[in-house]
């Protein structure tokens, strides 16, 4: 059977978007795709997740101007897309981005996107060749993080240690978002019912010159338990892990926009 690549388009451009449909279908791959909808408030990033979690999706390909992938809100909504994907997938699926005009390096990227490849346009065959048929490698994660986008609701967001690993305690902090709800319950899915054990709210967690507004609670958290936390608004960054009164607990940081330059 065919394996399905997935190419995402940042700007409405019909020629680019035909030429790489047409690059990728020689390779004995089924191309299909989208042009980006840059829309955070209605999360119309979320509108293709299935499509690229689905098990015959085998590679997914973004292609855009490097000025398009240091929007602030592409890059926000392209991240967390892409932060759903891997956590569905393993951290081991391939995404492929092609700068269409400008450069662009790894290291400017949100950081769901750290993980990825830029390729030119002319090397574009040689990698879907290489990657399309290839079994995705399993990647060890040092926590869980899952994304939830619930149309209406809003965003969901799961965090907890990964597996071997326990917390005593959970924490995450966001900005340019807030935090309407939190609690801890079974790894996998948002649960009906949470536990909350001596919950704290409005914390201000300094990191460096940014400041997270922060909710955090004292369960303990097993590798089969997760912290979930709803938020309104589309964060910026988070900063999130185990809950600890003293600075011994490791904590994650992680940016959905691309650096600043």
């Amino acid at each position: 059977m065919q394996k399905n690549v997935w190419i995402t388009v940042l700007e409405k451009d019909e020629a680019r978007g035909k030429k790489l449909f047409e690059t990728v279908s020689r390779y004995a791959v089924v191309p299909n795709g989208h042009f980006w909808v840059d829309d955070l408030e209605k999360m119309a990033w979320a509108g293709v997740a299935d499509s690229l979690t689905d098990s015959n999706t085998a590679l997914w390909i973004i292609a855009g101007k490097a000025e398009s992938f240091a929007s602030p809100t592409i890059s926000r909504g392209l991240s967390l897309l892409a932060a759903k994907v891997l956590g569905q997938r393993g951290y081991g699926f391939p995404i492929i981005l092609v700068p269409t005009e400008g450069e662009l390096t790894v290291d400017s990227l949100p950081t769901p996107l750290r993980g990825t490849e830029v390729v030119t346009a002319a090397s574009l065959g040689v990698k879907v060749a290489a990657l399309a048929n290839m079994p995705i490698k399993p990647v060890a994660t040092e926590y869980n993080f899952q994304v939830y986008p619930i149309p209406g609701v809003g965003l969901w967001l799961e965090v907890g240690p990964s597996k071997g690993h326990s917390w005593n305690g959970a924490m995450l902090g966001v900005v340019d978002a807030e935090i309407r709800a939190h609690g801890v319950g079974p790894s996998g899915t948002i649960p009906q019912r949470t536990v909350i054990e001596y919950q704290m709210q409005g914390l201000k967690i300094q990191a460096g010159e940014t400041e997270f507004t922060a909710w955090a609670l004292k369960n303990t958290l097993s590798e089969n338990d997760s912290y979930y936390v709803s938020l309104q608004g589309t964060p910026s960054e988070l900063l999130f892990g185990e809950f600890s009164e003293s600075d011994e607990a490791e904590v994650y940081r992680v940016r959905f926009e691309a650096n600043k330059t």
